[in-house]
């Protein structure tokens, strides 16, 4: 038995025919033609609350700015308001029955939370779900809208309230990665250029580097999050905002940001609010270069930890789980490599909402379910990913000092660190014979009376100090 298999239902009719909807369901037809006609993958509407609270918040703004502008009546604004603040509460999320990346352009999304809301409104107010009379889900609950004003204002309050989260996992990873570099300051490394050796550093200076990166990725995300604050409500269908009386505008984005306790503003250009959804292509885009950014320390991580015998072992990684199901005792990195698969898929999503912005056609984008389909699944894998990725990973990430300082000083890197000391010449004879005879530099020098080993590992020192102020 699916979810219209109930003995109990009543009947609705549209222009195509009747239908039963369950009595205890608050949808009607519209909502059942898109749950039939457009259900292609496994969410709803109801799957992402930021996105289900945006649309009731709409509607909650509306029912006050059209009671304000004489358009509504106080119990029929009344009665809207408390189903929405019902839907806020997740208990109208088994009648959001409606795909996320449903193709009807938002419209089959509309109507199913105007019909839900209209039907919660009707039992609130003593009247049976479906008949409409005192609230009707187009006359009253989309009074002064259109599915073309209200889904991409939905889906811009929705975005705004997710990255809220991801900012904060952000920022708590760039101050990991800050105590990591207080911690491994005085570590000697042999610092890398296209995987081999080149200069002496601290391996506190490149996690400082880390740092900074995130540190930046997190302002980044709060720039784009601010763009997202100018919504198109009351602009109807294409801009001129027919259907609204003239005081619509300035009190539904008062009332809203008195529900959302967020400063929502209206658009200098109705048309370009409706016709254009570059601010996507924006978050997307550091949506993008977060997880690439991210994915690039992961896989530093990965190196730096390889081993523990053949590889670079600089860094010990907590062992969160065992890495093969044949080979005992090995332990992979699973945790860098689920943050580099990540960045495969969040990339992925970029390229659909680029599409997807693109083929906006004349007055309106009708391709926005796809653009929250895949910017509400990015946000959501950056959240939890960070969030796992510092927890289990960084947080927990030791250095070996002795294998650090051992790859250092048995490399041709410290050659640099001696140019100062001994002269460029000197020093590239003695790398030639190291290179030769396959022995330390510093072992040779000492042999030839050159330099100490300690006055070797001073000038290496000094060498890895930062020359200018951090």
């Amino acid at each position: 038995m699916n979810a219209f298999d109930r003995v109990e239902a009543r009947l609705e009719r549209d222009y195509v025919g009747e239908v039963e909807i369950p009595v205890d369901k608050l949808y009607g037809v519209n909502s059942i033609r898109g749950y039939q006609n457009l259900t292609a993958s496994s969410l709803t509407v109801a799957h992402y609350p930021e996105f289900r609270d945006a649309f009731a918040q709409c509607k909650w703004a509306a029912a006050l700015a059209n009671l304000d502008s004489g358009v509504l009546g106080a119990a029929q604004s009344e009665a809207i308001v408390l189903a929405c603040k019902d839907m806020t509460e997740g208990n109208c999320d088994d009648s959001l029955i409606v795909d996320l990346l449903e193709g009807s352009g938002g419209t089959s999304t509309n109507m199913n939370f105007n019909e839900v809301i209209a039907n919660r409104a009707q039992q609130l107010m003593g009247h049976p779900a479906g008949s409409y009379d005192i609230v009707h889900p187009n006359d009253h609950v989309n009074c002064s809208q259109s599915t073309n004003d209200v889904y991409p204002a939905a889906l811009k309050i929705a975005t705004y309230s997710m990255l809220g989260g991801l900012i904060t996992q952000v920022e708590l990873l760039a101050r990991e990665f800050d105590r990591k570099a207080e911690q491994f300051a005085d570590v000697l490394h042999l610092g890398r250029t296209c995987l081999q050796d080149a200069q002496p550093m601290r391996l506190g200076q490149k996690f400082s580097g880390y740092a900074s990166l995130t540190h930046r990725l997190a302002a980044e995300l709060v720039n784009v999050r601010d763009k997202l604050r100018t919504l198109p409500l009351g602009g109807t269908a294409i801009g001129t905002g027919f259907g609204a009386p003239a005081a619509y505008r300035a009190s539904v984005y008062q009332h809203l940001g008195d529900i959302t306790g967020v400063e929502y503003l209206a658009p200098a250009n109705s048309f370009d609010a409706m016709q254009n959804m570059d601010v996507f292509s924006r978050v997307s885009g550091e949506l993008r270069t977060c997880v690439a950014s991210l994915a690039k320390i992961a896989s530093d991580l990965t190196l730096l930890s390889s081993g523990p015998v053949g590889g670079l072992g600089e860094i010990r990684l907590p062992e969160a789980q065992a890495g093969s199901s044949i080979m005992p005792g090995k332990v992979n990195p699973v945790l860098p490599m689920a943050m580099i698969q990540m960045s495969f898929a969040i990339i992925g999503n970029d390229v659909a909402v680029a599409q997807a912005v693109q083929y906006g056609e004349l007055e309106i984008n009708h391709f926005e379910p796809v653009v929250s389909s895949r910017v509400f699944d990015s946000i959501t894998l950056l959240t939890k990913g960070i969030a796992q990725f510092r927890e289990k990973c960084v947080a927990g990430l030791t250095a070996d000092v002795e294998r650090n300082k051992a790859h250092l000083t048995q490399s041709m890197a410290v050659a640099t660190a001696l140019v100062p000391e001994l002269g460029y010449a000197s020093v590239s004879k003695l790398a030639r014979q190291s290179v030769a005879e396959g022995r330390s530099l510093l072992a040779i020098m000492e042999e030839s009376g050159v330099m100490t080993q300690a006055e070797a590992l001073e000038a290496i020192e000094k060498a890895s100090r930062p020359v200018f102020d951090a």
